[in-house]
C-alpha cells in the first residue's frame, strides 16, 4: 500500500531542556519543535488528548514554521514518542496464526493448551520501565537466564477515553500507530507461568521511531511488520494474519476496563522469533536488531 507522503509522524527528541514533541518534515531532514513553532504541548500526551489541537492543525503549524523551529533530523537524538506511558503497555500474545503454532510447539508456552490457536484474546501488560528509544541499547545481560528474545508488533495508541466499543466504531478510537520491539526472556516467561516477569525487565521495549496518526494509514491490515537480526529476515507477514483483529482487541479490552488517551495496545508479533528455530536463536550481546512496518519507520536496537 501506499502511505502518504505528507503522513504526520509526531516524534519526542532530546533537548538541553529535556525530551519536547515535535513533527518530522516532509522531507525527514528536519524535526519541527512543536513549541517553537508556538503550539502549547510539553509533550505527544498533549497532543493526543487534542489540548494542542487536531493532529491536521498541528501539521499545518509545522509546514509554517519559521526556520527556527527546525532542527536538521541528523543532529536529533530521537527518544521513545510516548517516553514515559502514564500506564502499563497493554499486549496480546499469541495473535498471529503460524506464531501461535511457533510457541505452542516450542515448549516454553506454560499457558498452552490442547490447541495451538487460542479462543479468546491472550492479554498481558509491560511496564512504563520497559521503554526505551530507537538507537537505545537492550540490557540483554539483564536477564539471568539468557534467553532474550524479539518480537516485532504493532501498536495502537488510542486517541479519546473510551469504554464498551463495538468492533464498529473501534478505529474512530485511535490515534495512531507505531512499531514496538516486545523484548522477553523466556525461560522466566515460561518459568512463571504467567508472562509478566519474563516481559518486563528494565529496557525490554524499544519503541519508535515515530507515531503516525492513523488518518494518513488507510487500511491498516495491509501493513507490513518485518525485523531483521544482524541482516537476516526472520519476521515477515502482514497485519490481516492477526488473529484477533484490532476491533476486536478494542472491543475486548474496553468491555471490562476504560481505555484512556496515550494507551497503547501492542498487537502481537508474527512467526520467526528466536525460539521458533531449532535450537532456539536466543539474542546475544553485539546483536542488531532492526524492525520495521509499512509506513511507521525502521525501529533499530543492538543487544548489550
Amino acid at each position: 500500500m501506499q502511505i502518504k507522503e505528507l503522513a504526520v509522524k509526531f516524534v519526542t527528541y532530546a533537548s538541553v531542556t529535556g525530551p519536547r514533541p515535535g513533527i518530522l518534515s516532509a522531507d525527514g531532514a528536519s524535526i519541527i519543535c512543536l513549541q517553537e513553532a508556538g503550539i502549547s504541548a510539553a509533550n505527544l500526551f498533549d497532543v493526543i488528548n487534542g489540548t494542542a489541537g487536531s493532529a491536521a492543525a498541528l501539521a499545518k503549524a509545522a509546514a509554517n514554521a519559521p526556520q527556527a523551529a527546525r532542527i536538521p533530523a541528523a543532529n536529533v537524538k530521537l527518544l521513545a514518542p510516548l517516553a514515559n506511558p502514564r500506564r502499563n503497555i497493554i499486549c496480546v500474545g499469541k495473535n498471529y496464526h503460524e506464531h501461535a503454532k511457533e510457541f505452542h510447539a516450542s515448549g516454553f508456552d506454560a499457558s498452552a493448551g490442547k490447541d495451538a490457536i487460542p479462543d479468546h484474546p491472550i492479554i498481558f501488560s509491560k511496564a512504563s520501565t520497559t521503554v526505551i528509544g530507537p538507537g537505545d541499547p537492550v540490557p540483554g545481560s539483564a536477564d539471568p537466564t539468557n534467553s532474550v528474545d524479539y518480537e516485532v508488533e504493532l501498536a495502537v495508541v488510542i486517541g479519546r477515553t473510551c469504554r464498551n466499543v463495538k468492533k464498529a466504531d473501534a478505529y474512530s478510537q485511535v490515534f495512531g500507530y507505531m512499531i514496538v520491539n516486545d523484548v522477553t526472556s523466556r525461560h522466566l516467561q515460561s518459568r512463571h507461568k504467567q508472562w509478566f516477569l519474563g516481559k518486563n525487565l528494565d529496557g525490554f521495549c524499544p519503541m519508535g521511531p515515530w507515531l503516525v496518526s492513523a488518518d494518513e494509514i488507510g487500511d491498516v491490515e495491509k501493513l507490513r511488520v518485518t525485523a531483521e537480526i544482524n541482516g537476516e529476515l526472520r519476521q515477515d507477514a502482514l497485519v490481516r494474519d492477526l488473529i484477533f483483529d484490532i476491533p476486536t482487541l478494542i472491543e475486548t479490552i474496553t468491555s471490562v476496563m476504560t481505555l484512556l488517551p496515550g494507551d497503547i495496545i501492542a498487537t502481537g508479533t508474527p512467526a520467526g522469533v528466536g525460539i521458533g528455530f531449532n535450537p532456539p536463536k536466543f539474542l546475544q550481546p553485539g546483536d542488531h536488531m532492526k524492525l520495521a512496518i509499512t509506513g511507521l519507520g525502521i525501529l533499530e536496537n543492538k543487544v548489550i
